[in-house]
């Protein structure tokens, strides 16, 4: 994705070795989402030497590269505090000192957007690796690892090769996890595998009813599946993917325009679907941004968004090259999309009229003329480690004896299949937000160590922050930047603790992970007051 992805520069420069050589580091981590922003903040800060090693041309995944709020505000913002913390304050440090007003406050903890613009994440984000003297090392695509008695001996890139005592895999795919031998699932498990009420098919959204065929019989594009099968069975399904659209109302800004490739029969399910259904606004969420500026999302609750739904499935399992492919795919439906709401007379003129006011802000993302630069994967491979998570462990057994982190966002699932049915079709998979604390957030519950650390018969040097150990059902609840982050912290201090003594990561002692986390700021215990 190199010609694609990419971003503003950094505001450091940061020397790093010739192609082909070999740099040494205490910690590696691959991904530099924010979960893996954290990870090497925090093991840094442990004084240990860290590599930050990310795929594409930029830091910070959907934060810096679209997703411009936290869904902090369905959390317990009592329970993020750290480096999750810090990060937002530094965010409103940075509009404070341009003389920019935020409609909000980092040390109030209520459930208002903590909005930002892209850019600035990534500003942000750049200043504090600096500071923490992480070397970060960019479009470094993973080729190998090498590994021996249960131990990553060395990461391997297209350049170069990267040797560490302790390694964190902070991709949303579990890439390194996964390359390394380490046992792991994808998708979602049955009903009876954990108990979980919420695993299976689910279809809590209303059909819709329309022509899901063609003039031949086939179903249109956008249906993924004529069979149901089985609801209380799993599969290797994956909630749908999107970006995160940056979008302003600036007339001076870059207009939509028709893409190239724009093909209106891909949209008849769309143009059946608005004729059925007129809509009163544009088909996804839009949430205001500093700078004049919206967040564009996927509609949870749409029958038809800016996801794709079904679009994802081949991402994990495909090589750099074939994820540039469906990358492209998920980039033309958006564009089209938002051309097919902008100009199709299906479309009511109140809302063709409100597209049409929106455009590509002219500072952001301008190597890409405004397109947003990372894929929303919302959900890849899932570590089988120490300790699998579960619905129970998100809504009942919410205590743990070694918590790294507190998690506390709804289990939320965006749509999973679209299934043509004899009359129209129904969307599958959706888990509607379980918002138990007065309607606003989610439940506290604690993340155990445990859940990011493999098998020691699998690897003994490496942590899984990101694609953690735990079921579709307590993913759809973990998976949001907020949790991770914490996460992510929690297995940077254990690796610098592991790369230091020597030991397995399995070995850490809890007592002086504990330690060393509260002293940087994390909390690990529930709250007194729900």
């Amino acid at each position: 994705m190199r010609s694609i992805l990419s971003s503003i520069a950094l505001i450091a420069v940061l020397v790093v070795p010739a192609r082909g050589e070999t740099p040494e580091f205490d910690v590696v981590v691959f991904g530099a989402t924010p979960g893996g922003v954290t990870a090497a903040v925090a093991a840094a800060r442990e004084g240990a030497a860290v590599a930050l090693v990310e795929p594409q041309d930029f830091v910070g995944g959907v934060m810096s590269g679209g997703l411009s709020f936290s869904d902090s505000n369905q959390t317990d913002r009592r329970t993020l505090r750290g480096l999750f913390e810090e990060i937002h304050l530094r965010i409103e440090k940075d509009y404070r000192d341009r003389g920019v007003s935020l409609p909000y406050q980092v040390a109030v903890k209520d459930q208002t957007h903590w909005t930002y613009e892209p850019h600035v994440a990534e500003r942000v984000i750049n200043a504090l690796l600096a500071e923490a003297g992480v070397r970060v090392f960019l479009e470094e695509r993973l080729r190998s690892v090498e590994k021996a008695d249960a131990r990553i001996q060395a990461l391997v890139t297209e350049k170069r090769r990267f040797t560490a005592r302790a390694f964190v895999d902070a991709t949303y795919e579990g890439d390194l996890m996964a390359s390394a031998g380490v046992g792991f699932t994808i998708g979602r498990e049955s009903r009876a595998t954990f108990g979980e009420s919420l695993a299976g098919r689910r279809y809590p959204k209303k059909p819709v009813v329309l022509d899901p065929l063609d003039s031949q019989g086939r179903p249109l594009p956008l249906i993924t599946t004529v069979e149901k099968g089985d609801d209380a069975a799993g599969d290797g399904d994956v909630m749908t993917y999107s970006f995160r659209l940056c979008l302003t109302k600036d007339p001076n800004a870059t207009p939509l325009t028709k893409p190239q490739n724009y093909d209106p029969a891909r949209y008849e399910l769309v143009r059946r679907f608005v004729a059925a259904y007129p809509p009163k606004k544009p088909l996804f969420d839009l949430y205001p941004l500093p700078g004049g500026k919206f967040d564009g999302n996927n509609s949870i609750g749409g029958q038809i968004s800016t996801g794709l739904v079904g679009g994802g499935n081949r991402w994990c399992s495909s090589s750099y090259v074939e994820r540039e492919a469906i990358f492209h795919e998920h980039r033309d439906y958006t564009l089209g999309l938002l051309w097919f709401l902008a100009s199709d007379p299906a479309v009511p003129e109140s809302v063709r009229r409100e597209m049409q006011s929106y455009r590509w802000p002219v500072d952001e993302f301008t190597k890409t003329d405004g397109f947003p630069t990372a894929l929303y994967v919302r959900e890849g491979r899932r570590m089988l480690g120490l300790f699998i998570l579960t619905q129970a462990d998100v809504q009942e057994r919410t205590t743990k004896d070694d918590s790294i982190a507190i998690g506390s966002f709804p289990i939320d699932s965006h749509d999973v299949r679209r299934v043509a049915t004899a009359d129209g079709f129904v969307n599958e998979g959706t888990i509607f937000p379980d918002r138990g604390v007065g309607g606003k957030r989610g439940k506290a519950y604690q993340i155990p160590f445990r859940a990011v650390l493999p098998v020691p018969a699998d690897c003994r040097n490496l942590l899984v922050p990101v694609a953690l150990s735990c079921s579709h059902v307590a993913f759809s609840s973990i998976r949001v930047e907020p949790t991770w982050m914490a996460i992510g912290q929690g297995a940077g201090v254990a690796a610098a603790i592991a790369a230091r003594t020597g030991r397995a990561v399995q070995d850490v002692p809890y007592v002086d992970l504990r330690e060393r986390l509260l002293k940087q700021g994390q909390v690990l215990d529930l709250p007194d007051v729900p």
